[in-house]
């Protein structure tokens, strides 16, 4: 379970990979080692018992996610068809009690799904995606490259009843690159958007909050870039378990 927590005293960070004694799971349970998720049918509710890399300490608390309105409708986001993303809850609300460390804190959330028939490596060079509230709903962005060239586009918006509208997309604007050089772009009228703080910035990924202008609504974009071809490199790979511990159980 990946629990990372971003604040003005610096951010948290947990992602440990567990073998498979560790994992159970029913119709409306998820158990991973010692967090859990489950559903009641409108709540997830999300127990967090991780410790933190690469310095140890505590993640515990509870997160519940109220994600209505539900989507039904998956998406296609490679020009195959292996590899599906749902937008379960794009306008949810979150509330967040964390005791270790000490935090409380609920607004606006997302909630979403992405499964596929093989590695994302073998499908995916690069992909753009982000969220932003928007109207009563919510706006989604997906720009994909896929290994062989060809580009995938979703631009949806998303209202206060879950119903999904094909947009015309805003023009492609440009953002900076990471530290890692990682490149960024995402979308806005007129082609301008601008980075209000890089969350993550890893070689292959990087994560950013985006203040942006689509369809004449000023908001703020939760962003994301991949590159797959940084992801696989032996270097990349070797850094991978300082991130990402591995346990048994």
């Amino acid at each position: 379970m990946n629990v990372a927590l971003y604040g003005p005293r610096g951010k948290r960070w947990a992602m440990t990979e567990r073998g498979r004694t560790a994992l159970s799971r029913s119709t409306n349970h998820l158990q991973i080692g010692p967090s859990a998720l489950s559903w009641d049918g409108a709540t997830l509710t999300v127990e967090v018992r991780e410790i933190t890399v690469p310095l140890p300490s505590r993640l515990r608390g509870t997160i519940r996610i109220h994600a209505a309105p539900l989507v039904g409708q998956p998406f296609a986001i490679d020009t195959a068809g292996r590899h599906i993303w749902s937008p379960i809850a794009p306008a949810a609300r979150v509330e967040v009690e964390m005791h270790e460390p000490a935090l409380r804190w609920s607004g606006s959330g997302y909630l979403d799904t992405n499964r596929g028939t093989e590695p994302l490596e073998n499908a995916f060079a690069h992909w753009h995606w982000s969220r932003a509230p928007h109207g009563r709903g919510a706006a989604l962005l997906y720009d994909v490259v896929t290994r062989q060239g060809d580009s995938v586009g979703l631009s949806l918006g998303i209202d206060g009843s879950g119903a999904v509208t094909h947009l015309e997309p805003p023009p492609r604007a440009p953002l900076p690159g990471t530290g890692w050089r990682v490149d960024r772009s995402t979308r806005g009228d007129g082609g301008q958007a601008r980075v209000l703080r890089t969350l993550e910035d890893t070689p292959f990924y990087a994560r950013s909050l985006v203040d942006t202008q689509m369809w004449c609504e000023r908001t703020t974009a939760f962003h994301e870039s991949l590159s797959m071809p940084r992801f696989t490199t032996p270097v990349v790979q070797a850094m991978l378990p300082f991130r990402m511990p591995r346990r048994g159980g």
